[in-house]
């Protein structure tokens, strides 16, 4: 998941994210303003998530630009947790937020190992917590 935090981290100052995970998931909170669920796609493909979005803009008639810094366009591409599954991916739009859920692989490829202690090192301390001596 590092890939995925540092592409985020790498992302203009004007994208403002969150990036969630629970034991069964991951939740990318991405703001999009002025985008609708028809202007929006997320497809995951070869491991990677690419998100490109535009933003509605209507003008009221005898308007114009002058300036405009709010980018019409989002174009991301971003690498996909290697825990995560685009299969049961959901994605939602609601007033300019994206949110975009991405289950994890069941039976992960990691697998917990039990620590214990050495029982010869358990054996060679007596009740004081002293090595034992002979003689």
């Amino acid at each position: 998941m590092s890939a995925l935090r540092d592409a985020l981290r790498d992302l203009s100052d004007a994208a403002f994210f969150d990036l969630l995970e629970s034991d069964d998931s991951y939740l990318l909170v991405l703001d999009v303003p002025g985008v609708a669920a028809e202007t929006i796609d997320v497809v995951v493909e070869d491991g990677r998530i690419r998100i490109e979005a535009r933003r509605q803009k209507d003008l009221p008639g005898e308007y114009h630009y002058l300036e405009e810094n709010r980018p019409l366009f989002l174009d991301v591409d971003l690498p996909l947790p290697d825990d995560a599954t685009e299969s049961n991916a959901e994605a939602s739009v609601d007033r300019g937020v994206l949110e975009l859920t991405l289950p994890k692989r069941e039976g992960s490829d990691r697998t917990p190992i039990d620590v214990v202690s050495d029982p010869e090192d358990s054996a060679a301390e007596d009740v004081d917590g002293d090595a034992d001596e002979d003689g």
